[in-house]
């Protein structure tokens, strides 16, 4: 498997990301992502979409994502940079603590 990824191109990778607010901060976690994701473009890639709860209850916003983003990279290793970027790095702290959880699935959209 190792050799024949190295042999042929890499492909495009789209990727599904939930995130849940820590309580109280849900107007900092949009903010939160708003900067981030300002960073996609440099590697290549594209937010595709973004969508917030429209949840009105409690419950909604306890136990689903505040925010659900489609992103597409060229390739993995432009996902890999942009994770790593000094930027974002240097913001972990703010996401600490205005993110309760992330969940990131690597998607193929459906027409």
């Amino acid at each position: 498997m190792g050799m024949q990824e190295s042999q042929s191109p890499e492909r495009q990778v789209t990727l599904c990301v939930l995130l849940w607010a820590n309580p109280g901060m849900e107007s900092a976690l949009i903010a939160y992502e708003d900067k981030v994701l300002g960073f996609v473009a440099e590697y290549g890639g594209q937010v595709t979409q973004r969508a917030r709860n429209s949840g009105t209850d409690d419950h909604a916003l306890e136990n689903q994502p505040l925010e659900i983003q489609t992103l597409r990279f060229p390739s993995s290793q432009a996902v890999r940079e942009f994770m790593a970027d000094d930027r974002r790095q240097a913001l972990a702290e703010e996401r600490d603590r205005v993110i309760a959880m992330t969940e990131i699935i690597e998607v193929q959209l459906a027409s």
